[in-house]
């Protein structure tokens, strides 16, 4: 029989090992190193870690969610994220047995030992989710509480710089597709949420006309929100210009630019904005966690500040490297690099 247990020293960092039992000894192996995630109160290998089919966060797309990453194998901005979710899951009536220090205590905990598993110049993304649970009429009610345990979950990802890598000088290129954004009336933009359904519609839209295009949704008015995993910023005349939290998510790495364009005395405001806003502006730019800033050259096919990333973009990522304490252009650069030349010989 196998057996696998966790032995943890003071550090927090979690020691796995592998058991053949046999009727006179215990022979210890060594297994290959494989990274760990939470779930529902169990420490568990990655490829153990998996949700029911019944789930609603399955069934029916109910869940809210945040991404968080690290910068030297160190959590970034883990309070706002956890103070997002928690906002979240209020709003969506989600009630979990974890308390908040517990779930940062948790993530702590997978983020020190996953993060000895990836190449030391390398980073994480760090996920957390939380459902409803099960579906009652899958799983009938004879027998079971009144309310379904939440799931909630906790796992990390190698960060996969050639995503963006490619980007930093060509720059993103968006469409605007035919798909809205949810009305506010609907679900209130301030939720982080799993429902994705109008923004793979969206992105699937986009890449018909562009294959290498993200979606830029508008909301019901024509104003613009945001994409599907970003938030959206414009620069007119040395001024930075926002969609602001009544029509996308409040992003994280939204109010990092916010306080990077302060402290340099960039002005910064929330504004409704239009697609001729955008096809004017003096150079446009998105923020996401895993990648932080990401210059946008093309919208609609036609070409925003001379097709190149601009100077306030280059500020903003100057000030965002002096944050992080490391250069993050260069890391989704050699990140790159070295994640295509580990795959060339598979």
């Amino acid at each position: 029989m196998y057996c696998t247990s966790a032995d943890t020293d003071d550090a927090g960092n979690a020691s796995w090992t592998h058991k053949l039992m046999l009727p006179d000894a215990i022979v210890t192996l060594s297994p290959p190193p494989e990274p760990i995630a939470y779930l529902d109160g169990v420490f568990l290998h990655l490829s153990q870690a998996k949700v029911s089919i019944f789930d609603l966060g399955l069934v029916q797309g109910a869940g809210v969610t945040e991404m968080v990453r690290t910068f030297a194998g160190i959590p970034f901005r883990l309070d706002e994220h956890l103070d997002r979710l928690f906002r979240s899951m209020h709003a969506v009536g989600f009630r979990i047995p974890q308390a908040r220090d517990e779930l940062a205590a948790l993530v702590h905990k997978i983020v020190a030992h996953n993060f000895r598993l990836v190449p030391a110049t390398h980073d994480l993304g760090i996920v957390l989710f939380v459902t409803p649970g099960l579906n009652r009429t899958y799983v009938g009610a004879a027998g079971m509480p009144a309310e379904s345990p939440p799931t909630v979950c906790i796992h990390t990802f190698p960060l996969p710089f050639e995503l963006w890598a490619g980007k930093i000088d060509a720059g993103q290129r968006l469409v605007i597709p035919s798909i809205r954004h949810v009305p506010a009336e609907c679900i209130d933009p301030r939720i982080k949420m799993r429902s994705r359904m109008h923004w793979y519609l969206a992105d699937r839209e986009a890449r018909g006309v562009d294959p290498q295009a993200q979606a830029l949704l508008l909301d019901h008015a024509g104003a613009i929100t945001e994409t599907s995993t970003a938030n959206f910023f414009i620069v007119t005349n040395g001024e930075i210009r926002t969609p602001g939290g009544d029509v996308a998510l409040g992003g994280v790495s939204q109010c990092v630019v916010r306080e990077l364009a302060v402290r340099d005395g960039v002005p910064f405001r929330p504004a409704t904005l239009h697609p001729d806003d955008a096809f004017a502006a003096d150079e446009a730019f998105t923020s996401s966690t895993p990648y932080c800033l990401l210059p946008v050259t093309r919208l609609d096919g036609r070409e925003i500040g001379g097709g190149r990333p601009g100077p306030i973009f280059a500020r903003m990522m100057a000030a965002w490297n002096e944050l992080a304490g490391l250069d993050i252009i260069e890391q989704l650069r050699q990140g790159a690099a070295d994640r295509i030349a580990a795959t060339a010989g598979k």
